[in-house]
């Protein structure tokens, strides 16, 4: 599994990815920091990554499209660093590891995780 952190989100990510050997990196290491959602997406579809982010706009554009792919994580709280969100993203990225290699978007608050297997339409 590798994450492609986006740039709303802090690169404390990579590290604490790391902590348990998933493989990720911060768009800023990597692309432009003017980049479109779309640019975002079609490197982590080339890459084979699945996207980590704030930004409700990647679950518009996947749904819009029709995309099975990338998978997307949208993290849905004020506090957005890894040491309130660490445990819950780490249980869902587990939870849910199979449906993110298929294709899925995935949100995650405090209280609960909930997926949509890709293509998002009307049925799921």
């Amino acid at each position: 599994m590798k994450i492609l952190i986006d740039m709303n989100l802090s690169p404390d990510w990579v590290a604490t990815l790391a902590k348990y050997r998933i493989e990720s990196v911060h768009w800023s290491t990597i692309g432009d920091f003017g980049a479109t959602d779309r640019v975002i997406m079609e490197w982590a579809v080339t890459h084979n990554y699945i996207i980590l982010t704030n930004d409700l706009d990647f679950g518009a554009i996947l749904a819009s499209s029709g995309a099975t792919s990338p998978s997307v994580i949208q993290i849905r709280t004020q506090d957005l660093f890894p040491e309130s969100l660490e445990n819950e993203l780490i249980k869902a990225l587990n939870q849910f590891q199979e449906q993110l290699q298929e294709g899925a978007l995935i949100t995650i608050d405090l209280n609960r995780s909930k997926i949509r297997v890709l293509p998002i339409n009307k049925n799921n």
